[in-house]
């Protein structure tokens, strides 16, 4: 007996170790990774790209749960997620904190991605939608699937906003395999989630992608905001390129499918006396 526990011991053991050996290896690799070169010399970043966690409905760690709408069933359920915030916790100021935990409660009329608003920098990296990156050496262009959301990355001539817009101003740069992309001039209408957490216009984003395999980019955002948050955040995930032979990016140009929800009450209403 004790000859075969000593043999099934000695075979975990083995395991173990090759297992440990497998991880170690494979992460070296990740590391070592060097991406293709465009002509410009910069590494090769092009392709279809999308997120698989549920950062859309919580950036944070969270159970799964039931949705607003009963009749909707588990259709409408909250899928439970680890969370992409380094740490777990957002750093928020106490108001700023109970600003979240109201916009939480009435997310049905809240919510900017019910009413087909640009989901703004960084939630528009990890809506489940994919998105395109484009590459020139003066433009980087990110095309979003969700609500038709264009970014431009300026390489070069970097200047200051012109304007607070929804997907604010973005200057881009190389740090070695990293691509490099400071953002600011927001408006303060987009939240990072579903769960209310937000920002003001203060909010100032820097996004680093990095190449980690052929069909992988890491992806690590740092988050300011001294209106809003007690110190600078941090978040960060994998993004995995869409290897389908047919990939592209389709329409989900969704306006329409909000313009009742929007504006149906300003329709003109029939004149119950003219019929």
């Amino acid at each position: 007996m004790r000859d075969r526990f000593g043999r099934w011991a000695t075979t975990m053991a083995i395991i173990a170790v090759a297992l440990m050996l497998s991880v170690t290896t494979a992460t070296a690799q990740e590391m070592d990774y060097r991406a293709p070169r465009t002509a410009a010399g910069n590494p090769d970043l092009n392709g279809i790209w999308q997120s698989i966690n549920t950062a859309n409905w919580n950036i944070e760690p969270h159970a799964a749960a039931p949705g607003l709408i009963r009749e909707l069933g588990a259709s409408a359920a909250i899928p439970a997620g680890l969370g992409i915030v380094d740490g777990g916790e957002i750093p928020y100021l106490p108001q700023a904190l109970a600003q979240r935990d109201e916009n939480f409660a009435n997310r049905l009329d809240l919510d900017p991605e019910i009413k087909c608003y640009l989901p703004g920098v960084p939630r528009a990296t990890y809506m489940p939608f994919p998105f395109q990156i484009i590459q020139s050496t003066q433009h980087i262009m990110m095309v979003h699937e969700y609500a038709g959301a264009v970014r431009t990355i300026y390489m070069e001539n970097h200047t200051l906003p012109p304007a607070p817009s929804w997907m604010g101003w973005s200057n881009g740069s190389w740090d070695g395999e990293t691509l490099v992309i400071d953002t600011r001039g927001f408006n303060d209408q987009t939240w990072f989630d579903r769960a209310g957490n937000f920002h003001s216009d203060a909010l100032h984003v820097t996004e680093r992608f990095t190449a980690r395999s052929a069909d992988t980019l890491m992806y690590e955002v740092t988050i300011e905001d001294p209106n809003v948050f007690t110190r600078p955040w941090t978040m960060s995930m994998p993004l995995y390129r869409r290897v389908e032979a047919n990939a592209e990016i389709l329409e989900f140009r969704c306006v329409e499918f909000v313009e009742d929800l929007i504006y149906g009450h300003l329709r003109k209403q029939p004149d119950s006396q003219s019929q």
